[in-house]
């Protein structure tokens, strides 16, 4: 019998990191966020209140290994739950992904520093 094949459709490695973000939008305002995965087109992240689906919006963030704050502009493409159990303790998350549209260069981020220059997402 014939296994139907999953293909991977990424064409960005993606890089397993947990990080404080904000996400912002003129419409819903800002909201704080735990990113949980990332690449150079997108990231996933774990938020209370997901954004809608289609939404633009602006993430602002600091990877772990660099000093460097970053901010996308971005569209929400997915909505996640994710349901876990810690023992005999069951729970559940919900999260949003981004897929990156843009680098902002010099936009301050939610500290008032000010971005550095990144190249555009291909």
């Amino acid at each position: 019998m014939n296994q139907p094949q999953c293909s991977e459709k990424r064409l960005d490695m993606r890089f397993d990191k947990v990080f404080p973000v904000m996400v912002g939008s003129e419409i819903y305002g800002d909201s704080p966020g735990v990113a949980r995965n990332i690449s150079a087109g997108g990231m996933l992240v774990e938020m209370v209140e997901p954004i809608p689906l289609g939404a633009h919006v602006t993430v602002h963030f600091r990877l772990p290994e660099g000093g460097v704050d970053i901010a996308a502009r971005a569209e929400v493409k997915h909505h996640y739950c994710f349901n876990f159990a810690a023992g005999a303790e069951r729970g559940q998350a919900r999260g949003i992904g981004l897929r990156f549209v843009e680098f902002l260069e010099g936009q301050p981020d939610r500290s008032g520093a000010r971005t550095g220059g990144m190249a555009a997402p291909h």
